[in-house]
């Protein structure tokens, strides 16, 4: 028998017989390591290729690192790897979700559990994909709705105060949002959401992320993200003011402070009160005016940050900014399967399950 391993090519010499209860040829050795009947590769060695395609931007760049370190393989057979190891790695997710949540671990409640959404477009294959002549799109966008999890305990800042969160869950879903909610749910349990006196929500103005929060966490607050807000409100002021630059800041910069100081009930009251304008400023305005209206309850930002808590979705727009690293560089367009295989094993190495990949059943 042959088996390609992290130390090279291996020539085994190994006993072949007949299962007499299932009556069937098969090599005792193989089964007993895990290994199915058409497998030339050992687990450890499809491991390291398969958590390298994990991290780098694309199978090619995969092979190339696998080839640094001793492992010359065609982007090809890294590919076919994620495909299978990746549906794996979805079953086991389909059999957690099943599964009652695992009692969490014995730990001081937290003071807060914060879920963040957002999301993201990525290029997939249209319906027609690879056909010369069709009236349909050959290329499909899809949004990848993105949700992170953590414990307020677990963010933290580096020396030169950049943020950074020591460990957290990260959820993504191409599709329904309640599948994401399902998932990012789960992920949350096993994490310690259910000990958490507060959780809070924070999201921009996309209605799923909202309709989310009410269907899957009814009981906790909401927060919209400070930095999309002031982009609404600058939207607006620019409305009002038309050329006059400097008028247009002095305006904004006076609510955005006090938008932010606890004092949103006024702003609000003030940007209600908003005459519109004629020409085309008329429809930003009124746009504007319902967009504040519609995220009143969502702006008590200075009530937030006095117990030290996050106004801003800066860490999940970050994991999505990250994510279009490897799944929207040039050139990419995936198949539905095979962007949820790829996912399915990133988030089992960012969510701690890596391990059970490669369990022997």
């Amino acid at each position: 028998m042959h088996l390609r391993t992290v130390v090279g090519p291996v020539e085994l010499e190994v006993w072949r017989g007949r299962d007499p209860q299932a009556q069937r040829w098969g090599i005792p050795l193989r089964e007993m390591w895990g290994l199915s009947a058409g497998q030339r590769m050992s687990p450890v060695l499809e491991e390291k290729l398969v958590f390298t395609a994990t991290l780098a931007s694309s199978y090619e760049g995969a092979a190339q690192v696998a080839g640094k370190w001793g492992c010359p393989v065609d982007d090809s057979v890294i590919h076919a790897l994620v495909q299978r190891l990746g549906a794996r790695a979805e079953a086991q997710v389909q059999a957690r979700l099943q599964q009652a949540p695992p009692a969490s671990p014995r730990r001081r409640p937290s003071e807060l559990a914060v879920l963040m959404l957002d999301g993201w477009f990525a290029r997939f294959r249209g319906p027609d994909w690879g056909k010369k002549k069709t009236s349909s799109e050959h290329v499909a966008w899809h949004e990848i709705k993105t949700g992170i999890f953590y414990l307020q305990e677990q963010a933290a800042r580096t020396q030169s105060g950049r943020g950074m969160i020591a460990d957290k869950a990260v959820v993504r879903w191409q599709g329904e949002a309640l599948e994401l909610g399902r998932r990012l749910q789960a992920e949350a349990l096993r994490g310690g959401l259910a000990q958490a006196r507060t959780t809070l929500v924070l999201g921009d103005g996309i209605p799923w992320i909202w309709n989310l929060k009410a269907d899957r966490w009814a009981h906790a607050r909401e927060l919209l993200d400070f930095w999309h807000g002031s982009q609404h409100l600058w939207e607006l002021g620019r409305a009002c003011h038309g050329r006059d630059e400097a008028g247009a800041q002095a305006w904004v910069e006076s609510r955005l402070h006090r938008l932010r100081h606890g004092r949103e009930k006024a702003v609000l009251k003030e940007i209600a009160g908003v005459s519109v304008p004629r020409g085309g400023a008329a429809e930003i305005v009124r746009r504007e005016r319902n967009y504040f209206a519609s995220h009143a309850g969502r702006m008590n930002y200075q009530a937030v940050a006095d117990h030290g808590w996050p106004i801003g979705s800066g860490p999940v727009e970050s994991t999505c900014r990250q994510d279009q690293c490897r799944f929207k560089r040039p050139g990419q367009f995936w198949t539905q399967k095979g962007f949820r295989h790829l996912s399915a094993l990133d988030e089992a190495r960012r969510n701690n399950h890596w391990d059970e990949i490669w369990l022997t059943v």
